[in-house]
């Protein structure tokens, strides 16, 4: 395989036609090398509109759906930010590319290993990479300019939201299937404004709650 020419097509067939059309994200999904962040048995997949498996659970998402999160997310370089789900480190690399510093928040302490050691190979020194469950974010280290879950969740816990900076975005995909929406909340004072962006369906994020059958 032509790595740099599967890299390309990837861009141009994929993910510009999905609506990225941010040259500082195309850029980085240049230099960034993706393949270095897929498990070795799922190298060939590296490139492919598809979600890789990763073990215990979890996957990579897919190429298109990455490079649109990044993009809506509009991150800067002063900004703090907050992923729930490591999974590789890939989307923390790309956080980490765009943002002042990043904490990634991963359930499975083997993918969490892994997944410092990708980050470290690759150069990103200004993500840190907690093995621990994510759904009630990090008080912590609140409040946060952006946060990113990359899975899917029945619905955003507002204590998550909670942990945002005025002015702060959150994006998550909300849903179940076969209907799920990325969203992005915005914080405007005590409120936060909500944006559908695309819909999609991805895996499901561990340790977040499904949503009640009930409502009243």
């Amino acid at each position: 395989m032509n790595v740099e020419q599967a890299r390309f097509n990837m861009i141009e067939q994929q993910i510009r036609p999905w609506d990225v059309l941010d040259q500082g994200v195309l850029s980085l999904l240049t230099l960034l090398k993706r393949e270095d962040f897929v498990p070795a048995a799922h190298k060939a997949l590296a490139f492919m509109d598809t979600e890789i498996p990763l073990g215990h659970g979890q996957f990579m998402l897919a190429p298109r759906v990455e490079a649109r999160l990044l993009q809506e997310l509009k991150v800067t370089r002063h900004e703090k930010v907050l992923e729930i789900g490591t999974g590789s480190g890939y989307m923390a690399a790309l956080l980490g590319h765009k943002a002042q510093s990043v904490i990634s928040l991963e359930s499975q302490p083997e993918l969490a290993k892994q997944a410092a050691e990708n980050l470290k190979r690759a150069g990103v020194l200004n993500v840190k990479v907690l093995a621990q469950d994510g759904s009630q974010g990090l008080p912590a280290e609140a409040p946060f300019d952006v946060i990113l879950l990359s899975g899917s969740v029945a619905e955003v816990p507002r204590a998550l939201l909670e942990q945002l900076k005025p002015g702060g975005r959150l994006a998550a995909v909300v849903g179940s299937e076969p209907v799920m929406r990325a969203m992005l909340y915005t914080r405007v004072g005590n409120e936060f404004k909500t944006q559908v962006l695309f819909d999609t369906v991805v895996p499901r994020l561990a340790g977040f709650a499904e949503a009640s059958a009930f409502s009243f």
